[in-house]
């Protein structure tokens, strides 16, 4: 009889050191997506929420997710032999660590994130891949008919799928960022298309002396009055407008996060132009993105730089040298970066 772990046991069980040979390894990466294409289903199902206060039959989460129970079962078991979920008894699981990711009520919970990453936009766009190696364009353009920005506004569902899931990205970063720069320098601070204004929330509160301008698109702005907490709200403008256009004048100090790795360099150096022009004189601009390392280390950044080829129109992340030149074309120095306990760095340019 197969013996199955006990719910104290599951978070202390041994893994094992067999090294499989190389073909195997490699038949492992071309089958990823089996795996992320399963914990995208069991995101969208919410099993994880359904788990979070103790162990369930199969029989039970089926009933209450409305799916095939020996379908579940078979997903549930295979997400399970992977670290994602634990089966205690039989067609009982429970959660695990990293199931308990999944769940929609921690606070590093990256459900939305695996729902945006599974859902057709993503998922076919990958599917998509050799376009974009073939001609160096979107694979998500060339099938959906347009760029992913203008796809976005005119589907608000999938659009609300991924404002969850940068909120969800930005959890973690949020706290690194703010515990890695300084900003207390800073008198006014503008975030460029800031979305619903958690960064600067946070940089705010984290320095009273500070002003902020949360900047961003019209329909994003209006969102974002509901989101600025409460105790800095009299420190904060809101501003509309397009940083392909212009942006608000006067600061000394402009962040754009995750914004530059959306565009190719042309548009890029427009943005960092119009950052440099509204500026006080000797103003800062921080830059925060995955800056990729020399050489064959691994790092997340080079891997999503594949995801922007694929999903944005000349979207990519960037080397040190490559922020380098860009800023001295939008008229900047860059002086440093500076890392963050996430994969994100903050890359620092001063106006000349």
């Amino acid at each position: 009889m197969q013996t199955k772990l006990s719910e104290n046991e599951v978070m202390s069980a041994p893994q094992s050191t067999d090294t499989p040979p190389p073909q195997m390894v490699v038949l492992q990466m071309a089958t990823a997506y089996w795996v992320s294409q399963s914990i995208y289903a069991a995101a969208k199902l919410g099993i994880a929420d359904w788990l979070k206060e103790g162990a369930k039959s199969c029989e039970e989460l089926a009933t209450i997710s409305g799916t095939d129970e020996q379908a579940l079962y078979r997903l549930l078991r295979a997400l399970a032999s992977v670290g994602i979920f634990a089966e205690t008894e039989s067609r009982q699981f429970v959660l695990t660590p990293l199931a308990n990711c999944l769940r929609s009520d921690v606070s590093d919970s990256v459900r939305d994130a695996s729902i945006m990453m599974g859902d057709r936009e993503h998922y076919n766009s990958w599917g998509n891949i050799l376009h974009s190696i073939k001609t160096g364009e979107s694979g998500f353009e060339n099938l959906f008919g347009m760029n992913i920005f203008e796809y976005y506004s005119r589907n608000p569902e999938p659009a609300e799928v991924f404002d969850r899931a940068m909120t969800s990205f930005s959890s973690s970063e949020i706290p690194a960022i703010v515990a890695s720069y300084d900003f207390s320098s800073i008198r006014q601070l503008v975030d460029v298309a800031g979305g619903h204004g958690s960064l600067l929330t946070t940089i705010l509160q984290a320095n009273p002396q500070m002003e902020g301008i949360l900047f961003d698109l019209p329909e994003v702005i209006e969102r974002a009055k509901s989101a600025i907490a409460q105790d800095v709200a009299n420190r904060v403008q809101l501003v509309t407008g397009s940083f392909f256009e212009s942006v608000p004048a006067g600061a000394d100090a402009y962040m754009l996060k995750h914004i530059i790795h959306d565009w190719d360099d042309e548009r890029s150096i427009t943005i960092l132009k119009n950052c440099h022009k509204a500026m006080a004189d000797n103003g800062r601009v921080l830059v925060m993105e995955q800056v990729i390392p020399p050489g064959n280390t691994p790092f997340m950044g080079k891997l999503l730089d594949v995801n922007m080829l694929v999903m944005c129109p000349g979207g990519k992340e960037r080397t040190e040298v490559e922020y380098q030149a860009l800023f001295e074309a939008a008229g900047f120095r860059l002086t440093r970066i500076v890392p963050t306990q996430t994969f994100v760095s903050v890359v620092e340019g001063l106006k000349i």
